[in-house]
């Protein structure tokens, strides 16, 4: 029986845990928890990198609770500091791992955006990659190519 009967809210947290599960077994991490926390902060991080039509354009495309995770905290009006190149992308994603340093964060960071381009359409995301700085763009598929 469903909880409220409505599917996309009753499915919405076994979507979540499949796409944990992925990037978890594309990682190698041995706990889902590092694996939400990698997806939130690089997601948070792409968000904050994107214009705000763009953002949105790609939160139209996740499931209901990632959309939640996606913009969770979220202000517009406050505009990530410049230069928003790769060195300060990935600073961003390294400075959450302080604690517990990613081994590769090209290849994390890598696994996230392979993971949102098997489940968001290939138009969307060749729109989010066209909307990165040139240097950050190798971290997405050769697929978008």
């Amino acid at each position: 029986m469903s909880a409220t009967g409505l599917h996309t809210l009753d499915d919405a947290p076994r979507v979540v845990g499949i796409w944990l599960e992925e990037l978890r077994e594309a990682v190698g991490f041995e706990d889902t928890q590092r694996s939400y926390n990698l997806l939130r902060t690089v997601l948070h991080t792409l968000r904050d990198w994107l214009s705000t039509d763009e953002a949105a354009q790609l939160s139209a495309q996740l499931p209901m609770l990632m959309r939640g995770i996606y913009f969770e905290g979220w202000n517009p009006s406050q505009t990530v500091s410049r230069p928003r190149g790769k060195p300060e992308f990935i600073k961003r994603i390294d400075t959450a791992f302080e604690e517990a340093p990613l081994h590769d964060t090209d290849a994390c960071v890598s696994a996230v955006f392979a993971l949102l381009e098997r489940h968001v359409s290939s138009g969307e995301m060749r729109d989010v990659m066209g909307s990165m700085p040139k240097d950050l763009k190798p971290l997405f598929s050769q697929a978008l190519d």
